[in-house]
């Protein structure tokens, strides 16, 4: 029997509408929706294709949103006077600066110099520290570990006491999602292993995971005898191996054998579709946060 997919496209949509329905009620109570700006230097086209779905998302739950485009020869200093000026602006909750940035920028101080009470995508290091503490000190969950945890919770995956194995050990998916499923709360209460590619025995390791969440980056890097039946397996792997001849579109696949894991699975994300659609949604959500937090009322 098949495994359940875990839809993000469809949890995507009901978040989305949940945003909506608290946008429409804080602007009817308190006069003010959540403001994000997202500033993009030059003109990468994958830069550009990601900034314009955040923008269309936005605007969708209502926010105000500001696209700030900048010339690929903006100095290091313009861009940090730029940030400056939205951390002072009242009207904006939530920064966000596009990377990658020009070489001739340091992206750590770029990132660093954002108010970390308007940092939604959660790289500052004052967000790092704070969801190392856990419980209510976390403000801005990293997103796309965010989005892993609500497809985790909204499939109706138990998490307490579960088996988590992560393999994947990045400052932007591994260690914060590893992290999140150890705190004590709702959708966590793990026990939580983390592997990675150098790991001697990856696949002892992944056969003991009620929950497996794979970001290495490595496409079918693990396979349908590495899984537990009935598993959780959530792929965050998004790998181009080829082009569409017909469409001119990439060929994505992830870091799971899905094909034949999802015969071995209780429930998987497919790529695309899984995890992917989650990332700008719950940016969204940490920037309703943001407002809330400022508001009195998160």
């Amino acid at each position: 029997m098949s495994a359940k997919l875990i839809m993000g496209t469809e949890i995507r949509e009901e978040i989305l509408k949940e945003i909506k329905r608290e946008v429409d009620e804080i602007k009817a109570k308190h006069g003010v929706v959540p403001g994000l700006v997202t500033i993009l230097v030059g003109e990468n086209p994958a830069s550009i294709s990601y900034v314009t779905l955040k923008i269309k998302t936005a605007h969708q739950v209502g926010f105000k949103e500001i696209q700030d485009s900048q010339p690929v020869d903006i100095s290091e200093a313009a861009l940090l006077a730029l940030i400056d000026k939205y951390n002072k602006d009242d009207s904006i909750n939530g920064i966000l600066v596009q990377l990658p940035l020009p070489k001739h920028v340091d992206e750590k101080k770029v990132l660093n110099a954002i108010d970390p009470d308007k940092d939604v995508d959660g790289f500052h290091p004052v967000n790092v520290g704070r969801l190392m503490i856990g419980g209510a000190e976390v403000k801005f969950p990293p997103c796309t570990p965010a989005g892993i945890q609500e497809l985790i919770v909204r499939s109706g995956t138990k998490t307490s006491g579960a088996e988590v194995v992560v393999v994947g050990r990045s400052n932007i998916v591994g260690k914060p999602i590893a992290n999140m499923m150890l705190q004590k709360g709702p959708g966590a209460d793990s026990t939580v292993t983390i592997v990675h590619t150098r790991t001697k025995d990856l696949a002892f390791h992944c056969k003991r995971a009620d929950i497996l969440i794979v970001a290495a980056g490595v496409p079918g890097l693990v396979k349908p005898e590495w899984i537990k039946p009935g598993a959780c397996v959530i792929d965050v792997g998004v790998n181009r191996i080829g082009v569409n001849e017909k469409t001119g579109k990439a060929i994505l696949r992830g870091d799971v054998d899905f094909d034949a894991a999802k015969e071995i699975a209780g429930s998987i994300t497919p790529v695309p579709g899984g995890v992917g659609p989650m990332t700008i949604t719950m940016l969204m959500k940490n920037t309703l946060k943001s407002l809330k937090f400022k508001l009195g009322i998160a």
